[in-house]
């Protein structure tokens, strides 16, 4: 039976509203509302995104207008699911939408978040707290009030922004709806901040992420593993672990850094003033920092950057399991290790037990092989062209 699966256009006037280049890997299901438009700091050294584009905070109105459209869309993707005569088809009908409109991005971010349950949204840009606390918590309120089924709402913001709120203002945000705010940490070492031209000391990073708890905000924190280079790894990791340990937020996402040339920190690279550890160094630098950690958080690796996806778990529970898996790598002999570092960039091995299945060993060493018999580059620089591609 043939289903026409096409929204009926003379239902709505406009099938499009505002959407920003990124989100989390933790909300690629949810439903993105741009609230602000790029980042109004954007002077992150390690940072290729919004270069060149000027930051604008939205009229909360055009937000909500953006939030009635992505409601009209819902509405008619659920009520062609329910013409079909079974409610249960909706994921059915939301596929066949996302994958027949690729034209428009706004129908494929309603579509993709209904097949995913349509339960959170995500407010775009880099720093929607930055919004005056009155307008976003209208905007967060007219959310809640338009998909009553949400039960996450989530942001990035900046600790420096969070530390400058009142308490009563993240609570007001909060009691509006506010669930999570994602914060790029990045570094609790003022050494490396300051260097990577980051715009906030560790002690505002500690600041706001005390008051997004004591506001009974969920708090994730993301840190940059490698972001201090050779010269600074020390002063990154006892700098990373005290401000985490201080803070205890609900969340630590790794995110381990690579440097491309649409980089600011790309001409330090080419200069020889910052020089980036090898991937074997940054695994041992990740190592020091559980070594330290002293937080009840919960340690993501979410990320295809990061080498070792299972370095993760609860903590403090999860650190002996975290810590003996490093030490497991790191005790692999050097061929073993290069084999590995491939293998996981080429898709042959997610995890490291993956190292141990004897035909995808041998796929990789044949590329190895190959690489260094058939090219004039080493196994690592290919790798790192690989990496670039997941960024």
């Amino acid at each position: 039976m043939n289903l026409d699966y096409r929204i009926n256009t003379d239902k709505l006037a406009d099938y499009s509203f505002e959407l920003g280049p990124i989100r989390p890997p933790s909300e690629a299901y949810s439903l993105l509302i741009r609230v602000t438009r790029n980042c109004p700091w954007n002077r992150c050294q390690f940072c290729p995104v919004y270069k060149g584009q000027k930051f604008e905070l939205r009229p909360a109105e055009d937000v909500i207008r953006d939030i009635e459209t992505a409601k009209a869309i819902a509405d008619e993707i659920k009520e062609l699911a329910r013409r079909m005569g079974d409610g249960g088809r909706l994921r059915d009908v939301a596929a066949a939408i996302y994958n027949g409109y690729q034209h428009n991005a706004s129908i494929r971010n309603v579509a993709l978040w209904l097949w995913a349950g349509g339960k959170s949204a995500f407010l775009q840009d880099a720093n929607t707290l930055i919004m005056r606390t009155p307008d976003l918590v209208r905007v967060i309120s007219f959310l809640k009030q338009s998909f009553p089924e949400l039960n996450r709402i989530t942001s990035y913001a900046r600790s420096k922004t969070a530390a400058k709120k009142s308490l009563e203002e993240l609570k007001e945000l909060k009691d509006a709806g506010l669930s999570r705010l994602h914060i790029g940490m990045e570094s609790g070492s003022n050494l490396v901040l300051s260097y990577m031209e980051k715009g906030v000391t560790a002690e505002e990073h500690i600041a706001g992420g005390k008051k997004v708890k004591g506001a009974g905000i969920s708090l994730c924190e993301y840190v940059m593993p490698g972001l201090g280079g050779r010269k600074m790894s020390s002063d990154h990791v006892i700098g990373t672990a005290a401000v985490l340990n201080e803070t205890d937020p609900d969340y630590i996402r790794l995110r381990t850094l690579y440097v491309r040339q649409d980089m600011p920190l790309w001409s330090k690279l080419e200069a020889g003033d910052f020089e980036l550890q090898t991937e074997d160094e940054v695994v041992e630098e990740i190592g020091k920092l559980i070594e330290k950690l002293e937080a009840t958080s919960e340690l993501k690796s979410d990320h295809i950057l990061n080498l070792l996806p299972e370095v993760e778990g609860k903590f403090p529970e999860a650190k002996p399991a975290c810590l003996a898996t490093i030490n497991r790598y790191l005790a692999l002999p050097p061929e073993e290790r290069l084999n590995f570092r491939l293998g996981r960039r080429t898709g042959y091995y997610e995890k490291l037990d993956d190292l141990y299945d004897a035909n995808r060993h041998q796929k990789v060493d044949e590329a190895i092989k190959h690489i260094t018999s058939e090219t004039t580059d080493s196994v690592d620089e290919t790798i790192y062209r690989i990496k670039s591609g997941f960024m």
